[in-house]
């Protein structure tokens, strides 16, 4: 079986809600859409465990995407200014979320975090799969291979910030061959389901239901969300059951 899902954002009781309703098998593959990290605790062990788990694929969030920028990768920008910009990095992160996962990342060992950033540096824009003869393309925001089409309607000037921050509107026709799985935009931007449930349009399937939010109703929406899963095998439809599960007073490292 092929399951897919996005934007944890470090909500371990509902990531361990779809783990626990899905079952997942040796022989099973999970991709996951990006944006494990930001917003709420757990993301680093999240993480950690994704990375353990041989039948797990992932691809690169924008989340994932701000904390490399500000921690990890080099910037040839040695001219005068550079500490401002590289303050303006970590200053986006954590308008984003970073501040819990930065935290977090103060308190483990410095050999982990090199791990965690070596291993979140080599991951895919984009996956692609066949289901039952159907192609899907899986991405956080958008295909890299729309970057020529759309370049001309925005103001991305990477492959990669197009595919991790692009927000589809709904409406567009797109020319890949195949559906288009993506997280990262709330799928009540394009229907009122509330609590959030995944969203199937032209060619595309939004997946992300607003597992970031906090237990409740939104604030600034409205809405209540939750973690959403999909199978692709048969386009069943998993959301994080939102009651109390127990911790595994898991030991971190020091």
């Amino acid at each position: 079986m092929i399951y897919v899902l996005s934007d944890i954002h470090g909500q371990k009781r509902r990531f361990e809600s779809i783990m626990k309703q899905i079952n997942l098998q040796p022989e099973d593959t999970l991709y996951v859409l990006g944006d494990v990290i930001d917003r709420n605790p757990d993301g680093i062990k999240i993480l950690r465990k994704l990375m353990a788990m041989p039948n797990v694929k992932m691809i690169l969030g924008n989340h994932e995407y701000m904390m490399l920028d500000a921690l990890y990768y080099e910037h040839k920008d040695y001219e005068f200014g550079w500490q401002l910009r590289q303050e303006r990095r970590l200053a986006l992160w954590y308008q984003n979320g970073g501040g819990i996962t930065h935290y977090y990342l103060k308190h483990i060992k410095k050999t982990t975090r090199a791990e965690i950033f070596e291993y979140l540096s080599k991951l895919p824009l984009n996956e692609e799969v066949i289901v039952n003869g159907q192609r899907f393309i899986l991405a956080h925001a958008a295909p890299a291979e729309l970057f020529k089409v759309y370049r001309q309607f925005a103001s991305y000037r990477t492959v990669e910030s197009f595919a991790l921050w692009h927000r589809f509107t709904g409406y567009e026709d797109h020319p890949c061959d195949g559906t288009i799985i993506f997280g990262h935009t709330g799928t009540y931007h394009y229907q009122d389901d509330n609590p959030m449930r995944i969203w199937r349009g032209k060619g595309l399937i939004g997946i992300d239901c607003g597992a970031a939010y906090p237990e409740g109703e939104d604030p600034w929406t409205g809405f209540r969300g939750c973690l959403a899963c999909l199978r692709l095998d048969d386009m069943k439809e998993f959301y994080s059951e939102e009651q109390e599960v127990e911790d595994d007073d898991e030991t971190e490292d020091q």
